[in-house]
């Protein structure tokens, strides 16, 4: 039996696809704990996860215990590009390393952790681990960093390697090169090369597809109003958007009920920037919805980009418009457009006609559900969570030694 510690930060959509993975760790015999926030982890791996609690805000400005979402993790809605990523490192990925190593290492020495594994934007894991000599192996919750997406912007990874080295300096072996975003050990992709494409990365890179495993809770849903007669659809711009969408919200809702004698659609409104509209036979607006279980009823998706909701979305065989933000989310729009599984669309200025067109053609052109489903098929080949863990397994054991041929 092995000890594995899972490090996190306190990002839904960074815990999911690591909780397949530690349970299915778990049901092979071996120890699983997390390092992370508590309320982030707790929901979602379920109330037997043993957690190792960390800061994940400096304590000067941690008035108050933050839950998964907030606030403080928001980026002003107007950010857009390198000006997003420079938020991003310098506000939350830096901030957030400095504050969860200290819980980091009280994990280590009270759970003895054979290997960790850490998720990409939870650094300071990688970085402790290589200090301690412990292998670790990188949960990529997104394949955009190593299919190229810095590429042409040399200047900006020559300045994250600077607050890389930085953070190394104070938390981790000064004098290491190693890039803490990928493990030299092990890196576990939740996609396959069937969506993302060629790879650029010289890197130990697993393609393992979406750990898809059930959620321990989930919002009520009436699912009684599912008329089987009309095709239906879901639009989602995800928990952590819920400031920047209410014009694309807004505009999703007029292009659809335009759409109700043919559609019925789901609208995820974790915000309430639709505010309290009426009931509705053909537009049901909900704060949050059982996403997975929904996903078997779907015929298209209309969602910002976001690598979860893509993957899981294509596991279901279910085409999409994607309308990216930021971040990885136009690397993962490019993807399934490339793909053949779906349609691109702008965010900013939305429009109810394009809108209203982008949903007609995922769901009457039947190459983008062929698209979909080939992904999907290529997903459940590449074995989730099984496969993972048994990539950890052969990490935590260690590799004989060499054996010395009798001198002659």
């Amino acid at each position: 039996m092995s000890r594995f510690l899972f490090v996190v930060p306190p990002l839904v959509g960074h815990v999911n696809p690591a909780v397949g993975v530690a349970a299915e760790l778990a049901a092979r015999g071996h120890r699983t704990a997390w390092a992370g926030l508590p309320e982030a982890i707790a929901p979602l791996a379920g109330p037997e996860a043993e957690i190792h609690p960390c800061d994940v805000l400096p304590s000067a400005d941690r008035a108050a215990p933050p839950g998964p979402l907030d606030e403080a993790y928001r980026r002003p809605p107007e950010l857009r590009g390198t000006a997003a990523l420079k938020y991003l490192w310098e506000t939350f990925l830096i901030p957030l390393a400095d504050a969860m190593a200290p819980g980091i290492e009280a994990a280590i020495a009270r759970f003895h952790p054979d290997v960790l594994v850490v998720d990409q934007q939870a650094v300071a894991g990688a970085l402790i681990a290589e200090r301690h000599g412990l292998p670790w192996a990188t949960s990529a919750t997104t394949s955009a960093e190593f299919t190229g997406a810095l590429a042409g912007l040399p200047l900006v990874e020559a300045w994250i390697r600077g607050l890389l080295d930085g953070l190394r300096g104070r938390i981790g072996a000064p004098g290491r090169s190693t890039d803490p975003r990928f493990s030299p050990h092990l890196v576990l992709a939740f996609t396959t090369p069937e969506l993302t494409g060629p790879t650029t990365a010289d890197r130990p890179i697993r393609f393992v597809g979406p750990a898809i495993a059930p959620r321990p809770t989930e919002p009520p849903f009436p699912w009684e109003w599912l008329d089987p007669g009309r095709a239906t659809a879901l639009v989602t711009l995800g928990t952590a958007n819920a400031d920047t969408g209410t014009s694309f919200l807004s505009a999703c809702h007029r292009a659809v009920q335009e759409r109700c004698h043919r559609l019925q659609t789901v609208i995820a409104d974790p915000g309430r920037a639709l505010g309290a509209p009426p009931p509705d036979a053909d537009v049901l607006v909900l704060p949050s919805v059982p996403q997975l279980r929904l996903l078997e009823h779907l015929d298209a998706v209309v969602c910002h980009g976001g690598h979860n909701t893509v993957c899981e979305s294509l596991w279901h065989g279910v085409p999409l418009v994607v309308a990216p933000i930021r971040d990885d989310q136009p690397v993962v729009a490019g993807q399934v457009v490339a793909s053949g599984a779906g349609v691109r669309v702008r965010f900013g200025r939305p429009d109810a006609t394009r809108l209203g067109q982008a949903l007609d053609e995922v769901i009457d052109n039947a190459a983008h559900r062929a698209a979909a489903r080939r992904i999907g098929d290529s997903f459940r080949a590449a074995g989730g969570a099984a496969a993972a863990s048994t990539h950890l397994e052969q990490l935590a054991r260690p590799l004989p030694e060499p054996v010395e041929e009798p001198s002659r």
